[in-house]
Protein backbone atom coordinates (compact mmCIF):
# COMPACT_ATOMS: atom_id res chain seq x y z
CA UNK A 1 0.00 0.00 0.00
CA UNK A 2 1.15 3.38 -0.84
CA UNK A 3 2.41 5.47 1.78
CA UNK A 4 0.46 8.86 2.38
CA UNK A 5 3.04 10.56 3.90
CA UNK A 6 5.96 9.75 1.81
CA UNK A 7 6.79 11.13 -1.74
CA UNK A 8 8.43 8.41 -4.02
CA UNK A 9 12.09 9.49 -4.39
CA UNK A 10 11.66 8.95 -8.35
CA UNK A 11 9.62 11.91 -8.49
CA UNK A 12 11.93 14.39 -6.71
CA UNK A 13 12.75 16.32 -9.57
CA UNK A 14 8.60 16.26 -10.74
CA UNK A 15 7.76 17.76 -7.08
CA UNK A 16 10.26 20.49 -7.40
CA UNK A 17 8.72 21.59 -10.81
CA UNK A 18 5.41 21.44 -9.81
CA UNK A 19 6.97 23.93 -6.26
CA UNK A 20 8.09 26.12 -8.67
CA UNK A 21 5.18 26.30 -10.86
CA UNK A 22 2.71 27.21 -7.78
CA UNK A 23 5.31 30.14 -6.95
CA UNK A 24 4.41 32.12 -9.58
CA UNK A 25 0.88 32.54 -8.37
CA UNK A 26 1.74 34.41 -5.05
CA UNK A 27 -0.87 37.62 -6.38
CA UNK A 28 -3.63 35.00 -7.11
CA UNK A 29 -3.67 33.24 -3.85
CA UNK A 30 -4.02 36.68 -2.04
CA UNK A 31 -6.80 37.25 -4.12
CA UNK A 32 -8.02 33.59 -3.19
CA UNK A 33 -7.85 34.82 0.64
CA UNK A 34 -9.55 38.03 -0.09
CA UNK A 35 -12.53 35.63 -1.63
CA UNK A 36 -12.61 32.92 1.04
CA UNK A 37 -12.74 35.55 3.93
CA UNK A 38 -15.79 37.39 1.88
CA UNK A 39 -17.34 34.11 1.78
CA UNK A 40 -16.96 33.13 5.14
CA UNK A 41 -18.83 35.89 6.47
CA UNK A 42 -21.87 35.16 4.34
CA UNK A 43 -21.96 31.37 5.80
CA UNK A 44 -25.16 29.88 6.66
CA UNK A 45 -25.91 29.26 10.55
CA UNK A 46 -27.24 25.30 10.68
CA UNK A 47 -30.99 25.12 11.58
CA UNK A 48 -30.10 22.35 13.70
CA UNK A 49 -27.90 22.89 16.28
CA UNK A 50 -24.28 21.17 16.28
CA UNK A 51 -24.36 18.80 19.64
CA UNK A 52 -20.50 19.65 18.97
CA UNK A 53 -19.44 22.61 16.88
CA UNK A 54 -16.03 23.68 15.04
CA UNK A 55 -14.36 20.61 16.52
CA UNK A 56 -10.86 20.13 15.65
CA UNK A 57 -9.46 17.14 14.14
CA UNK A 58 -5.93 18.23 13.25
CA UNK A 59 -3.45 21.17 13.57
CA UNK A 60 -4.48 23.50 10.90
CA UNK A 61 -7.25 26.54 11.19
CA UNK A 62 -9.38 24.15 8.23
CA UNK A 63 -9.08 20.92 10.39
CA UNK A 64 -12.31 21.05 11.92
CA UNK A 65 -15.84 19.40 11.45
CA UNK A 66 -19.20 19.90 13.22
CA UNK A 67 -21.14 16.85 14.69
CA UNK A 68 -24.59 16.20 15.47
CA UNK A 69 -25.52 13.17 17.20
CA UNK A 70 -29.17 11.05 16.63
CA UNK A 71 -31.02 10.07 19.84
CA UNK A 72 -30.89 6.66 20.13
CA UNK A 73 -30.11 3.99 23.52
CA UNK A 74 -28.41 2.31 20.77
CA UNK A 75 -24.60 3.38 18.71
CA UNK A 76 -26.24 4.95 15.44
CA UNK A 77 -25.20 5.40 11.98
CA UNK A 78 -23.26 7.97 10.53
CA UNK A 79 -23.13 9.87 7.52
CA UNK A 80 -19.38 11.73 6.62
CA UNK A 81 -19.73 14.38 4.68
CA UNK A 82 -17.20 16.09 2.34
CA UNK A 83 -18.00 19.38 0.72
CA UNK A 84 -17.31 19.72 -3.31
CA UNK A 85 -15.27 23.22 -4.42
CA UNK A 86 -13.07 21.73 -6.80
CA UNK A 87 -10.89 21.10 -3.72
CA UNK A 88 -10.53 24.92 -3.93
CA UNK A 89 -13.06 26.35 -2.42
CA UNK A 90 -16.78 25.25 -0.64
CA UNK A 91 -17.27 24.86 2.99
CA UNK A 92 -18.86 22.48 5.89
CA UNK A 93 -22.14 24.44 5.56
CA UNK A 94 -23.04 22.97 2.13
CA UNK A 95 -24.45 19.84 3.99
CA UNK A 96 -25.92 21.73 6.82
CA UNK A 97 -29.39 21.61 5.16
CA UNK A 98 -29.53 17.77 5.02
CA UNK A 99 -29.18 17.59 8.95
CA UNK A 100 -32.79 16.95 9.55
CA UNK A 101 -33.17 14.71 7.46
CA UNK A 102 -30.92 12.24 8.59
CA UNK A 103 -31.54 12.61 12.33
CA UNK A 104 -35.41 12.34 12.01
CA UNK A 105 -34.30 8.42 10.38
CA UNK A 106 -32.08 7.61 13.50
CA UNK A 107 -28.27 8.63 11.58
CA UNK A 108 -25.96 10.84 13.01
CA UNK A 109 -23.99 13.55 10.92
CA UNK A 110 -20.61 15.25 10.31
CA UNK A 111 -19.31 17.71 8.17
CA UNK A 112 -15.86 18.56 7.67
CA UNK A 113 -13.78 21.24 6.31
CA UNK A 114 -10.45 20.17 5.06
CA UNK A 115 -6.81 22.36 3.25
CA UNK A 116 -7.75 23.31 -0.03
CA UNK A 117 -5.42 23.23 -3.05
CA UNK A 118 -3.85 26.38 -2.85
CA UNK A 119 -2.83 25.83 0.74
CA UNK A 120 -1.51 22.88 0.07
CA UNK A 121 1.02 24.40 -3.13
CA UNK A 122 1.92 26.79 0.06
CA UNK A 123 2.93 23.72 2.47
CA UNK A 124 4.98 22.11 -0.37
CA UNK A 125 2.73 19.30 0.14
CA UNK A 126 3.16 17.56 -3.12
CA UNK A 127 0.93 16.63 -4.86
CA UNK A 128 -1.13 18.99 -3.65
CA UNK A 129 -4.18 16.75 -3.66
CA UNK A 130 -2.63 14.89 -1.10
CA UNK A 131 -3.56 17.36 1.33
CA UNK A 132 -7.58 17.40 1.36
CA UNK A 133 -7.59 13.41 0.96
CA UNK A 134 -5.50 13.05 3.61
CA UNK A 135 -7.73 15.58 5.69
CA UNK A 136 -10.49 13.43 5.05
CA UNK A 137 -8.60 10.50 6.00
CA UNK A 138 -7.43 11.66 9.50
CA UNK A 139 -10.98 13.51 9.63
CA UNK A 140 -12.72 10.08 9.50
CA UNK A 141 -9.66 8.17 11.84
CA UNK A 142 -10.91 10.70 14.15
CA UNK A 143 -14.67 10.62 14.20
CA UNK A 144 -14.31 6.92 15.06
CA UNK A 145 -12.25 7.81 18.18
CA UNK A 146 -14.95 9.77 19.25
CA UNK A 147 -17.36 6.47 18.71
CA UNK A 148 -17.64 5.53 21.86
CA UNK A 149 -18.08 9.56 23.28
CA UNK A 150 -20.47 9.91 20.65
CA UNK A 151 -22.66 7.11 20.56
CA UNK A 152 -21.33 6.13 17.25
CA UNK A 153 -21.81 2.77 15.49
CA UNK A 154 -18.06 2.84 13.63
CA UNK A 155 -18.59 -0.04 11.86
CA UNK A 156 -21.47 1.76 9.69
CA UNK A 157 -20.14 5.03 8.43
CA UNK A 158 -21.54 6.45 5.10
CA UNK A 159 -19.66 8.90 3.61
CA UNK A 160 -20.95 11.79 1.26
CA UNK A 161 -20.22 14.02 -1.51
CA UNK A 162 -20.44 16.19 -4.52
CA UNK A 163 -18.05 17.01 -7.18
CA UNK A 164 -14.98 17.00 -5.47
CA UNK A 165 -16.08 15.93 -2.14
CA UNK A 166 -17.40 12.43 -4.22
CA UNK A 167 -14.34 11.90 -5.55
CA UNK A 168 -12.89 12.11 -1.99
CA UNK A 169 -15.83 9.75 -0.76
CA UNK A 170 -14.76 6.98 -3.08
CA UNK A 171 -11.42 7.35 -2.49
CA UNK A 172 -11.99 6.79 0.89
CA UNK A 173 -14.39 3.68 -0.34
CA UNK A 174 -11.67 2.09 -2.62
CA UNK A 175 -8.34 2.41 -1.22
CA UNK A 176 -6.56 -0.12 0.98
CA UNK A 177 -7.36 0.99 4.73
CA UNK A 178 -4.86 3.42 6.25
CA UNK A 179 -5.09 2.51 9.82
CA UNK A 180 -1.48 1.77 11.41
CA UNK A 181 -2.34 -0.60 14.18
CA UNK A 182 1.37 -0.01 15.92
CA UNK A 183 1.29 3.79 16.02
CA UNK A 184 1.18 5.49 19.82
CA UNK A 185 -1.95 8.00 18.30
CA UNK A 186 -4.62 6.25 18.99
CA UNK A 187 -6.36 8.49 16.47
CA UNK A 188 -4.21 6.48 13.46
CA UNK A 189 -4.81 3.20 14.77
CA UNK A 190 -8.45 3.66 13.27
CA UNK A 191 -9.72 2.53 9.97
CA UNK A 192 -10.52 4.70 7.00
CA UNK A 193 -12.71 2.05 5.18
CA UNK A 194 -16.25 2.43 4.64
CA UNK A 195 -19.75 0.73 5.44
CA UNK A 196 -21.01 2.38 1.98
CA UNK A 197 -20.70 5.35 0.12
CA UNK A 198 -23.29 8.03 -2.21
CA UNK A 199 -21.79 10.35 -4.29
CA UNK A 200 -23.22 13.50 -6.48
CA UNK A 201 -21.69 14.20 -10.44
CA UNK A 202 -18.02 13.04 -8.66
CA UNK A 203 -15.10 13.11 -10.79
CA UNK A 204 -13.49 9.30 -10.77
CA UNK A 205 -9.87 9.48 -12.18
CA UNK A 206 -7.02 12.16 -12.68
CA UNK A 207 -5.86 10.12 -15.82
CA UNK A 208 -6.11 12.31 -18.57
CA UNK A 209 -5.60 9.81 -21.14
CA UNK A 210 -8.90 8.03 -19.47
CA UNK A 211 -10.84 10.39 -18.64
CA UNK A 212 -10.31 12.07 -22.47
CA UNK A 213 -10.81 8.59 -24.21
CA UNK A 214 -14.32 9.16 -22.09
CA UNK A 215 -15.03 12.99 -22.51
CA UNK A 216 -12.83 14.18 -25.46
CA UNK A 217 -13.24 17.69 -23.82
CA UNK A 218 -12.48 16.85 -20.88
CA UNK A 219 -9.92 19.45 -18.71
CA UNK A 220 -10.28 19.03 -14.67
CA UNK A 221 -7.80 17.93 -12.47
CA UNK A 222 -4.21 19.54 -13.38
CA UNK A 223 -4.61 21.87 -10.26
CA UNK A 224 -4.69 18.09 -8.64
CA UNK A 225 -0.80 17.96 -9.36
CA UNK A 226 0.33 21.41 -9.00
CA UNK A 227 -0.02 21.74 -12.82
CA UNK A 228 -2.03 24.46 -14.99
CA UNK A 229 -3.98 22.58 -17.48
CA UNK A 230 -4.67 18.86 -18.29
CA UNK A 231 -1.88 19.10 -21.51
CA UNK A 232 0.78 19.16 -19.20
CA UNK A 233 -0.44 16.57 -17.02
CA UNK A 234 -0.95 14.70 -20.37
CA UNK A 235 2.40 15.73 -21.17
CA UNK A 236 4.24 14.51 -18.21
CA UNK A 237 1.93 11.41 -17.53
CA UNK A 238 4.28 8.97 -17.30
CA UNK A 239 6.69 10.61 -14.51
CA UNK A 240 3.50 11.34 -12.87
CA UNK A 241 2.22 8.06 -13.25
CA UNK A 242 2.16 6.91 -9.08
CA UNK A 243 0.59 9.73 -8.39
CA UNK A 244 -2.07 9.67 -10.76
CA UNK A 245 -2.67 6.02 -9.33
CA UNK A 246 -2.89 6.64 -6.09
CA UNK A 247 -5.17 9.39 -6.21
CA UNK A 248 -7.51 7.88 -8.79
CA UNK A 249 -10.45 5.88 -7.01
CA UNK A 250 -10.84 3.79 -9.75
CA UNK A 251 -7.58 2.69 -9.64
CA UNK A 252 -8.09 1.30 -6.04
CA UNK A 253 -11.36 -0.86 -7.08
CA UNK A 254 -11.67 -4.59 -5.82
CA UNK A 255 -13.86 -6.80 -5.08
CA UNK A 256 -13.88 -6.29 -1.21
CA UNK A 257 -15.10 -2.82 -1.32
CA UNK A 258 -18.56 -1.21 0.43
CA UNK A 259 -21.93 -0.62 -1.80
CA UNK A 260 -21.80 2.41 -3.99
CA UNK A 261 -24.27 4.90 -5.13
CA UNK A 262 -23.38 7.24 -7.72
CA UNK A 263 -25.35 10.21 -8.84
CA UNK A 264 -25.36 11.90 -12.09
CA UNK A 265 -27.42 14.41 -13.83
CA UNK A 266 -26.12 16.05 -17.21
CA UNK A 267 -26.56 15.19 -20.84
CA UNK A 268 -29.76 12.63 -21.19
CA UNK A 269 -28.66 9.75 -23.70
CA UNK A 270 -24.60 10.62 -22.96
CA UNK A 271 -22.20 8.55 -24.54
CA UNK A 272 -18.88 7.65 -24.19
CA UNK A 273 -16.55 9.93 -27.10
CA UNK A 274 -18.88 12.98 -26.66
CA UNK A 275 -18.16 15.98 -26.00
CA UNK A 276 -20.28 17.36 -22.86
CA UNK A 277 -21.15 21.02 -21.89
CA UNK A 278 -19.94 19.97 -18.40
CA UNK A 279 -17.57 17.60 -18.81
CA UNK A 280 -16.27 17.52 -14.76
CA UNK A 281 -19.61 15.94 -13.57
CA UNK A 282 -20.58 14.19 -16.73
CA UNK A 283 -22.60 10.77 -16.26
CA UNK A 284 -20.26 9.39 -18.40
CA UNK A 285 -17.67 9.14 -15.31
CA UNK A 286 -20.14 7.80 -13.17
CA UNK A 287 -21.07 4.79 -16.09
CA UNK A 288 -17.58 4.03 -16.28
CA UNK A 289 -17.23 3.66 -13.01
CA UNK A 290 -20.31 1.26 -12.53
CA UNK A 291 -19.01 -0.66 -15.11
CA UNK A 292 -15.66 -1.41 -13.09
CA UNK A 293 -18.04 -2.00 -10.09
CA UNK A 294 -20.00 -3.82 -11.34
CA UNK A 295 -17.48 -6.57 -13.28
CA UNK A 296 -15.89 -6.65 -9.55
CA UNK A 297 -18.89 -7.61 -8.27
CA UNK A 298 -19.49 -4.57 -5.98
CA UNK A 299 -23.00 -3.31 -4.97
CA UNK A 300 -23.61 -0.46 -7.22
CA UNK A 301 -26.49 1.61 -7.95
CA UNK A 302 -26.34 4.44 -10.74
CA UNK A 303 -28.61 7.22 -11.03
CA UNK A 304 -28.75 9.15 -14.19
CA UNK A 305 -30.84 11.51 -16.14
CA UNK A 306 -30.61 8.05 -18.59
CA UNK A 307 -30.83 5.77 -16.01
CA UNK A 308 -33.09 6.97 -13.19
CA UNK A 309 -33.48 4.83 -9.82
CA UNK A 310 -36.90 5.13 -8.76
CA UNK A 311 -36.43 3.22 -6.07
CA UNK A 312 -33.36 5.15 -4.78
CA UNK A 313 -33.69 8.55 -6.58
CA UNK A 314 -31.01 10.53 -4.01
CA UNK A 315 -27.81 10.24 -2.82
CA UNK A 316 -29.40 10.98 0.61
CA UNK A 317 -32.06 8.30 -0.17
CA UNK A 318 -29.68 5.67 -1.15
CA UNK A 319 -27.55 6.58 2.18
CA UNK A 320 -30.62 6.30 4.42
CA UNK A 321 -31.62 2.55 3.15
CA UNK A 322 -28.22 0.92 3.06
CA UNK A 323 -26.88 2.67 6.72
CA UNK A 324 -30.53 1.14 8.33
CA UNK A 325 -30.22 -1.75 6.91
Amino acid sequence: MTSRWLLCPTFAAAAALLVALTGGQAQDKKDDKKVEKKDEKKLPAPAVPPTAAAVKYGPHERNVLDFWQAKSDKPTPLVFCIHGGGWRGGDKSSYYGAVKTYLDNGISVVTINYRLIDLAAEQKVSPPVKAPLDDAARALQFVRSKAADWNLDKKRVGATGGSAGGCSSLWLAFHDDLADPKSADPVARESTRLYCAAVNGAQVSLDPKETREWLPNYTYGAHAFGLKSLDEVEQGRDKLAAWIKEYSPITHVTKDDPPIGLYYTGVKGAKVGETHPDPTHSPILGLKLAEKLKAAGIDVVFHSNTEPNAQLPTSQAYLIDRLKK
